[in-house]
């Protein structure tokens, strides 16, 4: 019997992660489909509106809508701006301009080896050699692709090209900060739900002025934006980020976050069968360096002790 039930939750398991990878990746995909209706800005106002929304009406239900407090909330508003508005606009902006969503999730993955490399400054210690060499080889990696495909005699295009590394600082500065927040004794983490919901209000502030003055706020209201914001909110907002929570009460932090590394390929993969995005062979070649740069941020050396004599 615990034998089956072991075999049972593994293949739970297996289907949560395999869902998870999924819904996560296919956000990529939905925006893709959701921009030529409308600007990065104003898809994000909406979108984190809607959700913001909807976790407040569940909220509510559940009787865990709460203020904890300004020292409990404001981190949760700055990880919101940084992790879910600066990051996902510096996405958006950049496949809007044209750059692929398999080219754009690459350069994202950056993110993991950056924080591996500089979380010795948050935690005090020194920074292990492996970590420093997987972010040159992941950033090659990234560099590979986007060198091979950019045309620099066209500054627009160069910027568009750049822009993803914004999302890439914006996230990495968001997961250090968290990681100083777990390190202080008297830090009480928020319960999901309400986390994001607090986030989900600071993304609405953070790309409301661009959103409304650049864009105007304009959308052209048809059944496939409808369908694309729909998936946005409901698949990935909502479904991906609970079954992450389902997971990591599951299986460890850490196996969840090493599902992001997926990200790249399952994107491309995606990508080519909704647009027909060719994935060239300096794209694999980057995604392969990026791999290895994940290995070496990873990997455990046996540290020796220094012999002492009495």
């Amino acid at each position: 019997m615990a034998k089956n039930s072991r075999q049972m939750n593994g293949k739970s398991n297996l289907g949560l992660i395999v869902g998870f990878v999924l819904l996560w990746n296919s956000g990529f995909i939905g925006a893709e489909y959701g921009l030529p209706y409308t600007g990065p800005f104003t898809l994000l106002f909406y979108r984190y509106i809607a959700l913001a929304s909807l976790l407040c009406i569940y909220l509510l239900l559940a009787k865990q809508l709460q203020w904890t407090g300004w020292k409990n909330v404001w981190p949760q508003l700055l990880n919101g701006a940084l992790a879910h508005g600066v990051w996902l606009g510096c996405v958006l902006i950049a496949i809007d301009y044209g750059v692929p969503a398999g080219i754009v999730a690459l350069v994202v993955a950056l993110q993991p080896l950056a924080t591996g490399a500089l979380s010795g400054l948050v935690t005090g210690e020194s920074t292990p050699w492996n970590r420093w060499l997987g972010l040159f080889i992941g950033f090659a990696g990234v560099a590979i692709p986007v060198l091979f495909r950019v045309d620099f005699d066209n500054a627009e295009e160069v910027f568009a090209w750049l822009i993803p590394l914004g999302s890439v600082v914006a996230i990495t500065i968001a997961t250090l900060f968290q990681r100083r927040l777990n390190l202080e004794k008297d830090y009480e983490p928020m319960h999901g739900g309400l986390s994001l919901f607090y986030q989900s209000i600071a993304t609405v502030f953070a790309v409301a002025l661009p959103a409304i003055f650049l864009e105007r706020l304009e959308v052209q209201w048809n059944l496939a934006f409808i369908l694309s914001m729909s998936w946005l909110i409901m698949a990935v907002s909502l479904g991906a980020y609970s079954l992450m929570w389902v997971l990591i009460h599951r299986i460890d932090a850490t196996r969840v976050a090493a599902l992001f590394y997926l990200g790249p390929p399952v994107t491309m993969v995606m990508a080519w069968i909704a647009f027909g995005d060719e994935v060239e062979a300096v794209d694999l070649i980057g995604l392969s360096l990026v791999m290895l740069g994940v290995i070496l941020t990873y990997m455990k050396y046996p540290f020796r002790r220094r012999q002492t004599t009495d």
